[in-house]
Order: structure tokens, then sequence, then C-alpha cells
């Protein structure tokens, strides 16, 4: 059970959200001293809070114990439901093929990108150790964090998993969180008409013998189909994250959840990290549970940053080591010389891969030898 179900007061409820607590099992190795002046409630009030807790608690155990014999499943079942899982295409050839077919649906893929910065005079290479391969990779810096294309991935994976399945899709809607304020409503109009154009000329192509079918999307259909949320602060994402589940009981049309960036409230205005890793659990579980009951992918984008370790740098994911066993894919997009490239850090079925890639008037796209790094002066 979630904790905004549980049979108290909504002050504190809110208060428990804020505080990390999302769940009954979140509340069941705590003290009601301890959760008292987490709270900054009475402790009789703690007091009632944990017992509240746990006496639905052990009716959810009891009503639990016989869903989960009932839904036991054999290897040779999830072996057949992977295999008939739809991909969520990048529009990059390139980069699907390193993704095994593109986005995978009930999973959590988590997508960073190089968050260096220095205002310098001149142009400074650092040769960074990372898990790129033997290559070592060069980051030119100058004046600023180059556009590596984060936002427009997000965008691009919203528009696409609206693409029908006569033309190989989800025929799905998606939901956009932005955390930054970096979602552009006129980039998404941009690479959706861009996509209805592509699923026009390969329509001609596929049915150049036959009668052609006609595309009845227009772009204004595709930006309907992205619900956007403003989120300006960590309670607030924490409570959107608890209200999806209903969001999307109500939306089962939603295929693709992404969030932009998931990094971005909490790397400020925590000064208790063991609070900051109990709230990011929660939220990581709640988004895996989300991926996996309405069969939808979830994307993350979240920042690397570096650390000296033994005289040398090295790339690690924003909100340190216990985030990074969250999420099932994690991919790494970053510069070589003027190229973009996306490599694949992590996951359980895809092997370690890289794939360059271009952001383009229409999109993301393979990467072309015309579209260059632009340099920030």
């Amino acid at each position: 059970m979630e904790i905004w179900r549980l049979p108290i007061s909504a002050s504190q409820r809110g208060k428990l959200i804020s505080a990390g607590y999302t769940s009954l099992s979140s509340l069941s190795s705590i003290s009601s001293s301890d959760l008292a002046r987490e709270l900054k409630v009475s402790e009789s009030e703690a007091m009632n809070i944990l017992k509240v807790a746990s006496h639905s608690r052990g009716s959810e155990t009891s009503n639990a114990s016989c869903s989960i014999v009932e839904g036991a499943q054999t290897a040779w079942d999830m072996l057949h439901d992977e295999e008939s899982l739809m991909h969520i295409t990048t529009s990059s050839a390139d980069l699907d093929n390193i993704l095994g077919g593109g986005i995978h649906c009930k999973e959590v893929t988590e997508i960073g990108w190089s968050s260096l910065s220095l205002i310098v005079n001149s142009v400074l290479k650092y040769k960074l150790t990372t898990a790129f391969g033997s290559e070592s990779i060069i980051f030119m810096l100058i004046g600023g964090v180059p556009g590596i294309g984060k936002t427009q991935l997000g965008i691009q994976i919203a528009v696409n998993v609206q693409i029908p399945n006569d033309f190989g899709g989800l025929g799905g809607k998606a939901i956009y969180i932005d955390t930054e304020g970096s979602f552009m409503v006129e980039r998404a109009f941009q690479i959706a008409e861009a996509c209805i154009e592509d699923m026009s000329e390969y329509n001609r192509f596929l049915r150049k013998d036959f009668q052609e079918c006609k595309i009845k999307m227009l772009p204004q259909d595709i930006l309907e189909n992205i619900f956007y949320f403003r989120i300006c602060s960590y309670t607030e994402q924490i409570a959107l994250i608890n209200y999806l589940d209903k969001f999307l009981s109500e939306h089962k049309d939603v295929k693709v959840i992404v969030v932009d960036s998931v990094t971005f409230h909490f790397r400020q205005d925590f000064d208790d990290m063991a609070h900051r890793t109990r709230v990011l659990s929660g939220m990581a579980l709640k988004l895996m549970n989300l991926a996996k009951r309405f069969s939808l992918a979830v994307v993350l984008l979240n920042q690397v940053t570096t650390k000296h370790t033994e005289a040398s740098f090295q790339l690690a994911f924003a909100l340190g080591d216990s985030w990074s066993h969250t999420c099932t894919n994690r991919i790494v997009l970053y510069w070589n010389g003027n190229e973009r490239y996306a490599y694949i850090d992590k996951s359980p079925s895809l092997r370690s891969a890289s794939a360059a890639y271009s952001v383009t008037a229409r999109g993301i796209r393979n990467s072309s030898s015309s579209c260059k790094r632009i340099k920030m002066m």
C-alpha cells in the first residue's frame, strides 16, 4: 500500500511523502521518536501514524500472499513476453541497433550526458579514464556545456511512441516530466512534423504497388498526446510520481514516461544524504513498478559528473552509487571530437557498444558529416 492511501490526515500524509516515506515498507524499521523528529510532530502523533501503518501493512500482507502465489510465471512465459515486447524507435537506426531495436518497454532506461563546464580563455583537453573501452575520450571545453541533445532525445521518444502499429510503432501516448524547464513545445512541433513526413515516405515506399494508406495524424494531434508536467521542487516530483498510478489507470494508452531530468531537484537543499537516498529509492521503486504494471517504458535523463580518484578523472552518474543500481539500462551521451555518441554503459541483455548520432532540424538521426558540434565562444 502507498502512503497516500493510509487513513490518516492529509497533512500527515504530506509530511510523510516530503520526508521520503512513500510506502508502508519504508516505515517498518523506524522508531516513533525518530519519525517525530523527522516530521516535526509530537511523539504520540508519530506513534499513532506507525500504529495505523502497521495495521494496514498486516492486512495488506495477508491479502498479497495469495496474489503472489497466483501470479507465479514460468521462465518460458517470461521469455515469450520479452520477445513480444515492443520498442520505441529513437529515429536513429544506428542508435536503435545498439539498443536492440529502441527503448524497451517494461524497463527503466537511464540516459546521462556529460555536464563538464569550465569558463576558460583557451581550449582545455581533459583525458578522462572512462568505461568506453580502451579508447580514451577527449572533451573539448570551450566556455560552457556543449549541447549533447538529451532533451531533444527525450522529445523524440515522446513523439515516436505515438507512431501507429501499422508503421511498427506502439500507437501510445507520452508523459513528459520537466524539472528544468527545458522542454520546447516549438521543437516538439518540428519533430512531430518530421515524424509524420517520415511515415508518409515510408508509406509510399512500402505500398508503391498498392493503394496508399492515408495518414490521418497531424502535428497538433501528436502534441495533444504528450501530457506535460512542470515540476519545481523535489516534493512536487515525489507527489507526481505517487499520483502517476492513478493517472495511468485512467490513461492506459500511455506507453512512455520521460523525466528530464531526474536529478535536478535532488542535487541541492539536501543536508541529510540518508534522507535523500531513502527518497530516491522509493521513487525508483515506484517507477520500476509502473513500468512493469502498465507495460510502458520509463526514460530517466540524468547528469554525468566527474570525480577525481587516484590521480585521474572518472565519469560518474549524479546522485551517487546507490542510485546507479536502480535502472535496467544505462546510456551515456558524450562528445568524441565533433561527433555525438551514445554508449551502453549497463544492461542485463545488451552488449556494451557505442553509436554516433546527430541532432538535426528533423530531430535525432544517424550521424552525418554535415551535423558538427557548434563551439560556444
